[in-house]
Parts: structure tokens; sequence; C-alpha cells
């Protein structure tokens, strides 16, 4: 038998000299930008605050408010993490550093799972929303797959050049939307200074009351998925231990602050009449339209920036996840290689983006297959990816939430605080826990109402691959985080 064949596998698995990203080639307001770029304000807005209103009605800013105080709960978590082992890994390595190598092995899985299939509603409604705006200004008709093909492959070039140039053009993209949402909003708001009103923040104008608020609640937490970009940056940020929670709480702010000044222009431009703020199928755009031509013509082009920046935004940072998962040993090992010159994870890059393009043809083809071929278009698969991928990935969130108190206590007790590491993170379960609830609740039309069995079965599946890959490799809990972004 070879010398070889006596090797340990875990000595096979992790390298000695660790695969490394370009450390300090991002500052606060770089990660911040791109955090605030992944969220996509305008475009996750404009198809998303559609279907809050649709739920929610003249109560939409309010459901929007309390899901803002929810994400900020789960700022702190993620902030209290990064604070104590900043790390690429993000929720996989606070998670499996807390609970063990099969925890992190699960994470990974349903985490890359879930972003990728979030991920795939943008690679589909950039193209879409071109398409969109084509027809509505020229009546053609031009399939969104065009369109979205070279956006991605575009995307994805800018990437393999470097973060710091991704970074850099995603928060271009971004400044720009978010000049745009204001100017709009501005432009209503006088328009209608007349009959400006607190009816958007009533309890009573929540549209069938708690089952109203129950129903948009899980859509008003998709509007901020992204706001955890910036600890998947760490390694490639200066002094993480203090930017990235700085730009997790800064992000979390200014997009609640956002949404809050958009949701109440648009539900006062349709002068607080449901019928009128429930018919368009993008309401902000009908309301820019509604004082001035041009000003729609600004909000798609927002919208066209904004879905660019989350494309790039969201895979430079979700990416990195599967990345250190790799180099970790949880997923294997090619995925946590870099370019050796711009030290990008080209391997994590088209890994990602290929299997997101691959769930958009399986969808394709089964809808075809189905006899439901006339629903294969851009905002039908943007609605029933990005729910599917949201299930997943709130279990992520709820299993940080409930790992935090017992990091603290097992690796840094006397930093403990029954408030920041106790209080909070069980009041960010309560809250993660209602969206999981009415995404579970019986009753939703089809596909949706078999979509959480599918996430159940996703991380079932998950388990037993960790329980297999720890037996076979013993050693992988020890990795988990072993990699700290500025160590």
């Amino acid at each position: 038998m070879s010398e070889a064949a006596h090797v340990p596998f875990t000595e096979t698995k992790a390298p000695e000299s660790a695969e490394r990203l370009h450390r300090g080639a991002l500052g606060l307001v770089d990660i911040s930008a791109s955090t605030m770029a992944n969220i996509g304000p305008a475009y996750s807005f404009y198809f998303g605050g559609a279907f809050i209103f649709l739920a929610a009605g003249l109560g939409s800013p309010l459901v929007i408010l309390l899901a803002a105080v929810s994400i900020a709960l789960l700022g702190n978590t993620l902030s209290q993490f990064s604070r104590a082992h900043p790390s690429t890994g993000g929720f996989i390595t606070f998670i499996g550093k807390t609970f063990g190598g099969r925890s992190a092995v699960t994470t990974a899985l349903v985490a890359g799972t879930g972003y990728i299939i979030a991920i795939s509603s943008v690679l589909v409604i950039s193209g879409g929303f071109v398409s969109i705006f084509i027809q509505y200004y020229t009546g053609t008709n031009i399939p969104w797959i065009i369109f979205s093909a070279l956006f991605t492959a575009g995307a994805m070039f800018m990437m393999f050049r470097g973060v710091a140039v991704s970074t850099r053009l995603a928060g271009f993209f971004f400044a720009f939307e978010m000049l745009v949402l204001f100017v709009v909003s501005i432009a209503v708001l006088i328009k209608n200074g007349g009959h400006l009103s607190g009816v958007p923040f009533e309890p009573s104008k929540v549209l069938n009351g708690f089952s109203g608020l129950g129903l948009a609640f899980p859509l008003a937490i998709y509007l901020f998925i992204g706001w955890e970009n910036s600890a998947a940056l760490a390694e490639e940020t200066t002094n993480p231990r203090r930017n990235v929670p700085r730009a997790v709480f800064l992000s979390i702010a200014l997009m609640a602050f956002t949404y809050l000044v958009v949701a109440y222009a648009t539900v006062t431009g349709f002068h607080y009449s449901i019928t009128a703020l429930t018919a368009p199928l993008i309401p902000f755009i009908a309301v820019a339209h509604s004082v001035a031509a041009w000003l729609a013509f600004i909000a798609y082009l927002a919208g066209l920036t904004s879905t660019l920046g989350v494309l790039i935004a969201a895979v430079n940072s979700q990416c990195r996840l599967i990345f250190n998962a790799g180099r970790e040993g949880l997923l294997p090992r090619w995925i946590g290689r870099v370019q050796p010159v711009r030290r990008t994870p080209v391997n994590a890059i088209i890994t990602f983006v290929g299997i997101a393009s691959t769930i958009t043809l399986v969808w394709a083809l089964g809808h075809w297959i189905g006899g439901h071929g006339n629903s294969v278009d851009a905002l039908n698969f943007f609605f029933e990816s990005s729910t599917m991928g949201t299930i997943l990935i709130l279990f992520v969130y709820l299993a940080a939430n409930v790992a935090l108190p017992f990091y603290y206590r097992k690796y840094r007790p006397a930093e403990f605080n029954i408030i920041k590491h106790a209080v909070l993170p069980a009041l960010g379960v309560v809250a993660i826990a209602v969206p999981i609830y009415y995404l579970f609740k019986p009753g939703q039309a089809d596909p949706y109402n078999w979509f959480p069995w599918v996430g159940l079965g996703l991380i079932a599946v998950s388990i037993l691959y960790s329980i297999w890959l720890v037996r076979r490799d013993p050693g992988l809990g020890d990795r988990v985080g072993s990699i700290v972004a500025d160590e």
C-alpha cells in the first residue's frame, strides 16, 4: 500500500496554507454600499412592495416598520458574532463554532441553497425588468432571457476583475437608485401635501387585521434580504471587528428609513385608495407617472440599475460563503480556491451562478412539461424563487439567534451581556418565527403550499449529509472558523 493511503482524511482535506482573499481591499463605505446595493431598495420595493400592498393595504408602511425592527434584532446577532470572530463564512462559521461540525455543514448547505435559489430570481428579473421597460415604451416584446444572459455574463466579468472594482460599481448603481427614490418620493409628497396624514401607520388600516399583517410580514422581511452582506466581506475589510457591525446597523437604518419614505409616498400618492394602490403592476412607477412622465422614466432606470447592483453585490458576498465552506472542507475543496493574481473566488462565483442558472432552466422546463408554459415569465419566477429561497434563509437566521447566547457562554463568558446576548436574540427568534409560521400556514396557493415541505426536505438531507461527512472527517469541526478575517 502506498504512503499516501495511510494519510488520514483530515490531513488531506485542509491545506496548511489556506487560500486567502484580498485583505484590506475594502473600507466601511465600500461594504456599507455593497450591503445596501445587495438589498436593492428599488428592485425590492418595485416588486415586493406590490405584494405587500395587496396583503396589507393602506397599513403597509406600518408592516414595513415592524419588519425593520425584526431585522434590527438580527443585526444585533450578526454584529455580536462579527465583533468576536469576523469570518468570511458569516452565519455558517458562527453557527458551526457554536454547535460543532455537523451544524456547520448543515448550515453551509441550507444557506448556500437558499441564497442560490434567491439569486436565481435576480438573474431572471434583471432581464425581465428590461423587457418590461422596452415593451412599455416601444411596444416591442423581447424575451427576457436574452437580457438576463447578457447581464449575468457582464456581472461575472466585473466580479472576476476584483472585489474592489465590482463592489464600487454596485455602490455607484446604488447611489443612483437612492437619488431617484427620494426625488420621486419628495415630488409625490409635495404634490399631495394638502392631505398628508398618519393613516398608513394606523394598525386599523392593515387590510384584514392580523391576518393581513401575517401575510405581508414575510414579504416585508424579504425587502431587507442582503442586510448581512458585510459579514461575508470581513476578510477583505479593514478592521472588520469594528467596520462590519457598523456597516450592518448603518445599512439597516438607512434602508428602513428609505422604505418608510417610499411606501408612505406611494400610499399617499394614491390618495389612500386601496383599489387604486393595488391596481398597477409596479405602484411606485405608476405614482411617479402621476406626477410627471419623466419621473416614471428615471424610476424605470433606477429599477434597472438597482437590479444590476443586487446581482453584483449579492453574488459577490454570498458566493464567499460557499467559498469559505469549501476552504474549510465543509464543501468540495476546489470551491475554496482563489485566482492567484486578483485573489477572487472564481470557482465559487462560477458554481454559484451556474447552479442558479440551472435552477432557472429546470423551473422553465417544469412549467412547460406541466402544461403551464404561459406562466414562464420573469415576474412569476421572481415571486416563486424568492419565496423558496427566503424560507431556507429564515431558518439560518433562526439558528443564528439561538446560537448567540451559547457562543458567548462557551467562548467569551466574561463578555456575556444578558441584554445583547440573551434578550435581544430571544426576541429575534420570535420575530423570525412569525414569517416562518405564515409561510407554513395551510391554505396557500400552488406551488407556494409545497415550498415549506421542500425546504424541510432539503434541511433533512443536509443533516444526513453532515452526519456522514463528519464521520468521514472527524477533524472538520475543529477547522470551522479557524480562518479569522483579521489574523
